[in-house]
C-alpha cells in the first residue's frame, strides 16, 4: 500500500517536472524570437538613421515642420505620402517611357497596319469609308463624329472607360485611292493611311496603316497591352462585314484634297464624271452606225443587180 502511494507520488512529480521543461523551452523561444523581432527593428532604424546621415531622409524634413508649428504626426504623414508620391512618380515614368535611357519629350508610338479584303467594287468601298458620319452606327471604338468642313471633323472615341475627343485633318484624298489624315487630342495623336487596290471589278484590297501616341493614363496603360491596336482591328473588321452586307447606295464624297486643302470640290468631281461619260456616247452611236452601214451596201447592191437583169431582159426582147 505504502509503495502504491509512493509510486503515484513519483509520477505526479515526474510529469510536473516534463510540463515545467516544456514551459520553459517555450518561455525560451519565445524570448527568442522576441530578440530577433528586437534586432530587426534596430537594424531598421540604424538604416533610416544611415539614410538621414547620407541622403538627408524624411526625419529632417519631419524635423523642420514641427519647428515650424505643425504637429509631430501631421509633419510625419506629410512627409511620409510625398515620399510614396515621389516614388510613384519615379516607376510610372520609368514605366512610361520618361525613366532612364528615353529622352523627355519623345512619345512611344504604335504601329498598327491592318489588310482587309472586301466584296464590293472600289468606289462602293471608298465611297463608304468617307461617311465619316456612319462610323459609330457599325464600329464598337466609335462614339460619334460630326464633319466640319471637307478636311476636319471631331470624333469621340472609346478609350478603356473614358470617352477622348480627337479633332481630324485629312491631309489627301484622292478618289478610289487612299485618304491620309493626322489627328489631335488631349490624351493622344493618330497618323494615318487607307489605301484601296482593286483585286477583281467586285473584289477591293484595304490596306490601313495608324501610327498612334498615346499620352493619358489610360491610353499609356491600355498601349501596354496593345489595345488600341486590337481595338482598330476589331472595327476594321466591323466594316468589311457592314460594307459588304449593306445593301445601301453609298453616296460618299468625291473631291479631292492635297496638302490639307480642297484642290477640287464633290460637285466639280461629279460634273467631270459626268462630261466624261457623255463624251463615251456619241462614240458608241457612231458604231452602231457603222455595224449599220454594210446592210445599206448589201441593199444598194441588190437594187443594182435587179437594174442589171431588167436591162439584160429589155435586150432579149429587141
Amino acid at each position: 500500500m505504502a509503495r502504491t502511494a509512493r509510486k503515484t507520488e513519483q509520477d505526479e512529480l515526474s510529469g510536473l517536472d516534463r510540463l515545467r521543461d516544456e514551459l520553459v523551452d517555450y518561455l525560451g523561444a519565445q524570448v527568442e524570437r522576441l530578440a530577433d523581432v528586437a534586432g530587426d527593428k534596430v537594424e531598421g532604424l540604424t538604416d533610416q538613421l544611415l539614410d538621414v546621415a547620407e541622403n538627408g531622409g524624411v526625419l529632417p524634413k519631419v524635423g523642420a515642420r514641427v519647428l515650424q508649428g505643425d504637429s509631430p504626426i501631421k509633419a510625419l504623414l506629410g512627409e511620409k505620402a510625398k515620399s510614396i508620391k515621389d516614388s510613384v512618380t519615379e516607376k510610372a515614368s520609368s514605366l512610361f517611357g520618361g525613366g532612364k535611357g528615353r529622352k523627355s519629350g519623345t512619345p512611344k508610338v504604335t504601329n498598327i497596319i491592318e489588310h482587309l479584303d472586301v466584296g464590293v467594287p472600289v468606289r462602293v468601298a471608298y465611297d463608304h469609308w468617307t461617311r465619316f458620319e456612319k462610323f459609330s452606327s457599325f464600329t464598337k471604338g466609335v462614339r460619334s463624329v460630326s464633319q466640319g468642313d471637307e478636311t476636319s471633323s471631331d470624333w469621340k472615341v472609346k478609350v478603356g472607360p473614358s470617352t477622348r475627343s480627337w479633332k481630324a485633318t485629312v491631309q489627301e484624298q484622292i478618289p478610289d485611292e487612299r485618304i491620309m489624315w493626322t489627328s489631335d487630342g488631349a490624351k493622344g495623336s493618330t497618323r494615318g493611311c487607307v489605301s484601296f487596290h482593286e483585286l477583281t471589278p467586285t473584289l477591293t484590297h484595304i490596306v490601313l496603316v495608324v501610327e498612334y501616341y498615346p499620352s493619358g493614363f489610360f491610353e499609356k496603360t491600355g498601349n501596354l497591352w496593345r489595345a488600341q491596336g486590337r481595338r482598330l482591328r476589331l472595327d476594321a473588321k466591323n466594316f468589311q462585314r457592314y460594307v459588304t452586307l449593306s445593301d445601301e447606295d453609298a453616296d460618299g464624297w468625291r473631291g479631292e484634297i492635297r496638302d490639307g486643302e480642297v484642290v477640287r470640290t464633290h460637285e466639280e468631281a461629279l460634273e467631270e464624271e459626268e462630261a466624261d461619260y457623255e463624251e463615251e456616247e456619241p462614240e458608241e452611236e457612231f458604231d452602231e452606225d457603222e455595224e449599220e452601214a454594210p446592210e445599206g451596201e448589201y441593199e444598194d447592191e441588190e437594187e443594182e443587180g435587179e437594174e442589171e437583169y431588167e436591162d439584160e431582159d429589155e435586150g432579149e426582147e429587141a
